[in-house]
């Protein structure tokens, strides 16, 4: 069984389904009517007929027309790889905000497929003020679904607009977010490092919402760290659309912490589809810590000297048996002090909301209140002397600010008022 069937088996266990057969087609061209060819078809049919199935699911995205001929022939329903997903993604979904995206993907997914959900479609609505060529059932259902749409969308702007007023009160913080495959074991690590009780079940898609929690790495040194969905092969599209706001986490972090499952064989395969999907959230060379989780599960120790040759920079833990946590502790701390810059800044007492601005988003490592002057002006004022660590997404405000009292001269001992 190759690594696509396997995960499709994980996929309809956790969405509740008992598999009882595998069918592996080798298809050189696709059918426009069945997607697989006629032959087989009929064999998907006798198939489920001896294995008395009631659920056909494919590995592929598929048209409404392959759908509801294949499902004539099988005499059982069908799913295509989205549709399966997206259920999941429904029986998973906890806030109120989860719900909202998951629902837009369904709806989304669900609108050019109509035709094979009603049987009513020839209908027309009659009634008063409806005489004339009327508005068949189905222009009705997508009229409807249309509208709901539009608000889900509104909802999720919203939504959107909480989350950014949030983010930026977290402004302060060296911001974290784990990334990675599905059941990698991001919310385990999660849990490790932050006691978030986030869910953490060996099932795909046990974690939806998006979790943010303080984190103390060293003696006063906080990040905030943030748990998100994991991604997947084809996931669908409406999907990632959907997820955006939930997915801004990863897209507004400083460090991303990418776990894979070192014990898993398709591990390099699963670390392109995260890439991959990062590209499509516009989430582009960002500084990432590799984290090869659930180590205790290899077998062979030679792979594992393999790996920490191969991957020198990374961590390699076990987020179960808590192995490697402090090692990752300390790359994350190394990772995040080497995007930082120290700068010098002098500022006037005066200008209070600068002050304010850099010790709210840098960490000041000194400050020094002296007196200096701005010769253009002929004023000696107070001002204050800052050396501060700051951030990449920080450096240019700040050094636009620092630029701006660049003609400050500090007055010599000597010659301060008294």
């Amino acid at each position: 069984m190759d690594d696509s069937i396997r995960e499709l088996s994980l996929l309809a266990d956790t969405a509740g389904a008992e598999v009882v057969d595998i069918i592996v087609p080798t298809i050189q061209r696709i059918n426009v009517a069945t997607f697989v060819g006629k032959g087989k078809v009929q064999e998907l049919a006798s198939r489920v007929k001896s294995n008395k199935a009631d659920l056909v699911i494919f590995d592929d995205d598929l048209s409404n027309v392959q759908v509801r001929n294949i499902e004539k022939e099988v005499g059982c329903k069908l799913l295509d790889r989205s549709a399966l997903i997206l259920d999941i993604f429904a029986r998973n979904a906890r806030t109120a905000t989860a719900k909202t995206q998951v629902e837009l993907a369904q709806l989304e997914y669900l609108l050019p497929r109509l035709t094979r959900h009603w049987t009513h479609l020839s209908r027309q609505k009659g009634g008063i003020g409806m005489r004339g060529p009327g508005e068949t059932q189905i222009e009705t259902d997508r009229r409807l679904i249309g509208q709901r749409i539009s608000s889900l969308k509104e909802r999720l702007v919203k939504i959107d607009r909480q989350r950014t007023t949030q983010r930026k009160g977290r402004s302060k913080f060296t911001r974290v977010s784990l990334v990675g495959y599905t059941n990698a074991g991001k919310s385990t690590l999660m849990n490790e490092l932050a006691g978030a009780g986030v869910l953490a079940e060996n099932r795909l898609f046990a974690t939806l919402d998006s979790t943010t929690r303080t984190v103390e790495l060293l003696p006063g040194r906080e990040v905030l760290l943030s748990d998100t969905v994991g991604f997947i092969r084809k996931l669908p599209h409406r999907l990632i659309e959907s997820f955006k706001s939930t997915l801004d986490e990863v897209r507004e972090s400083d460090i991303l912490m990418h776990v894979m499952d070192a014990s898993h064989r398709a591990f390099r395969e699963h670390k392109a589809v995260v890439l991959r999907t990062l590209a499509e959230l516009d989430v582009r060379d960002k500084a990432t810590l590799l984290v090869f989780n659930k180590i205790d599960a290899i077998e062979d120790p030679e792979h594992l000297l393999a790996l920490k040759n191969e991957f020198p920079e990374a961590a390699f833990v076990s987020c179960l048996r808590g192995i490697g946590l402090i090692e990752l502790r300390d790359r994350l701390v190394s990772k995040i002090d080497s995007g930082f810059e120290e700068v010098d800044a002098i500022i006037p007492v005066s200008d209070q909301k600068s002050i304010a601005y850099i010790r709210k988003v840098a960490e000041v490592l000194e400050e020094q209140y002296t007196w200096g002057q701005i010769p253009y002006e002929g004023q000696t004022l107070g001002v204050v002397r800052l050396r501060y660590r700051v951030a990449p997404r920080y450096s240019d405000d700040l050094a636009a600010l620092t630029i701006r009292y660049r003609d400050f001269q500090l007055v010599e001992e000597d010659t301060q008022p008294v």
